[in-house]
């Protein structure tokens, strides 16, 4: 949705690289809270054209979530989008959702159960979107980060705001509750190496929630210097544990 059509030409002029995307419509299942057609023939063939899209940008991965609903249409929606993400060389990166409101966007929310479900779907294509927000309070995290560490293929980063106010409230790494050191640590011991992509949902009216302190109300450049520095202070102080 944030494409124009002379991005591709600048993201390749820029030097940067492209972490995990996210497609228009980013599940197979609606989701109540976001916009989109009602039925998964029309929003898996969303994902199809958004990975004709997203492709000439060579993402790390394209984020996709179940939705809510019934997962003999997920397995099959997975097979056809994974089948044609091999094609085009790309990874489907499958995201748990965090347990608290899961019942409004999707079928999984640990790393065991994402695992699960890739594998009843069979897809070499497909592994995991990990995400800080969703899976901090899941249990074991630093366990199953140990056990599943094969199967990542792109992490999210942000903190949990406690109270939270609703899905799209999100923190600086190091603002909320969750331990982000201990998580780093465990990603940094099991040989992640790949992009730590900061996503900060802090609602400011976009999806319906306007929150007066949102960051999104921080001028850009300001909110990318504060959520570098945020960042590299729990990545300092990340959990290493001597061998």
């Amino acid at each position: 949705m944030k494409l124009a059509d002379d991005s591709l030409e600048r993201f390749r002029s820029s030097g940067l690289g492209a972490a995990s995307a996210v497609p228009d419509i980013p599940s197979v299942h609606p989701l109540p809270l976001l916009p989109g057609p009602a039925d998964p023939r029309e929003r898996v063939d969303a994902i199809l054209a958004s990975l004709e899209r997203l492709q000439p940008f060579e993402p790390t991965a394209v984020v996709c979530l179940t939705g809510p609903g019934d997962r003999a249409t997920v397995v099959a929606a997975l097979r056809e989008i994974g089948d044609a993400a091999q094609h085009l060389g790309l990874r489907i990166a499958l995201e748990p959702y965090q347990r608290d409101g899961i019942e409004q966007w999707s079928i999984i929310n640990t790393l065991g159960e994402a695992v699960e479900l890739i594998d009843e779907v069979g897809s070499p294509a497909i592994g995991i979107q990990f995400d800080t927000w969703h899976l901090w309070n899941t249990p074991d995290v630093l366990d199953d980060i140990d056990a599943y560490a094969d199967r990542i293929d792109a992490v999210h980063v942000n903190d949990w705001r406690e109270p939270t106010r609703g899905w799209a409230d999100r923190v600086l790494p190091g603002d909320g509750v969750a331990d982000l050191p201990g998580i780093l640590g465990a990603l940094d011991r099991a040989g992640w190496d790949g992009f730590y992509d900061l996503e900060i949902f802090s609602d400011n009216g976009a999806f319906g929630t306007s929150y007066e302190d949102s960051l999104w109300n921080m001028p850009a450049v300001e909110l990318a210097r504060r959520a570098r520095e945020s960042f590299t202070k729990c990545w300092d102080n990340r959990t290493v544990i001597a061998g």
